[in-house]
């Protein structure tokens, strides 16, 4: 039993608060805990926000409300808590916010990490961020039709998987959390995303995120995307996206039912 995807970004980097969220996965059964932060968080990834941070000055805002530590601060974290005795494997990596053009910046840093696993997902549209609450929705869903919005989506994804850059994938059909319909059939690209997975080597992810976040209605993956990923074979690993150590492994219970849908 695996959490994949769980944020250290509400709390301080410190081992304490990193036992909070070892603490709640033995509770919930879970063998192996891997703890991450988002790339925005950490000084040295600032030059990749750049285009965020000029597209609109709340997202400038945003983003330095965010950037709190240098990346040596969570490798010196990964460091002390890897000298204690753990009750189950954790592994550490970062989720890296993916832009086609940050390529370049991307391969000059992440290799020099020493860190376990890297993680990317796709968290703007044309540098305009989908999922914040105080002004997505003015910026993306307002000025373009939702199949735009998703086509641009599911291309970066591409991209992303494409890269070789990253050992996983996050929320990799996200896109859907305000349960907009897309205006097109999504099979072809669930399709097209399962290929390039199986051929770059990397795992996706079933978070359930979207569902006790966003109040989506389905559990994880698009149960026919889930179904397309298994038949080509692409490695899909649990996970529930935690911001806080009460939501490590939530509702995982659900996404047990949902494996049969």
């Amino acid at each position: 039993m695996i959490d994949a995807h769980v944020h250290l970004e509400n709390g301080p980097l410190s081992k304490e608060y990193v036992f909070e969220f070892i603490d709640t996965a033995l509770e919930k059964g879970i063998d192996h805990l891997q703890i991450l932060d988002h790339t925005h968080r950490f000084y040295e990834f600032r030059e990749m926000y750049a285009d965020i941070c000029q597209a609109d000055p709340r997202q400038k805002a945003w983003f330095e409300k965010k950037q709190k530590n240098s990346i040596q601060d969570f490798i010196k974290l990964k460091e002390e808590v890897e000298q204690e005795a753990l009750p189950l494997k954790v592994s550490w990596g970062l989720e890296v916010c993916y832009e086609k053009e940050r390529e370049p910046f991307l391969r000059s840093i992440l290799p020099s990490l020493p860190l376990d696993f890297f993680v990317g997902s796709v968290h703007s549209i044309d540098h305009y961020l989908y999922d914040i609450g105080a002004f997505s929705e003015e910026l993306v869903w307002e000025k373009m039709d939702n199949s735009t919005i998703y086509k641009k989506y599911y291309q970066e994804l591409e991209q992303c998987i494409a890269s070789d850059l990253f050992d996983q994938i996050g929320h990799p059909d996200v896109i859907k959390l305000y349960q907009l319909d897309p205006g097109y059939d999504l099979h072809p690209t669930y399709e097209k995303l399962a290929q390039l997975a199986h051929e770059h080597h990397v795992c996706m992810e079933d978070n359930t995120g979207a569902y006790y976040r966003y109040n989506h209605p389905e559990i994880g993956l698009c149960p026919d995307f889930r179904k397309i990923l298994k038949h080509h074979q692409v490695p899909i690993v649990w996970a529930s996206d935690a911001h806080y150590p009460e939501h490590v492994a939530m509702a995982y219970d659900e996404l047990k039912g949902a494996q049969f849908l």
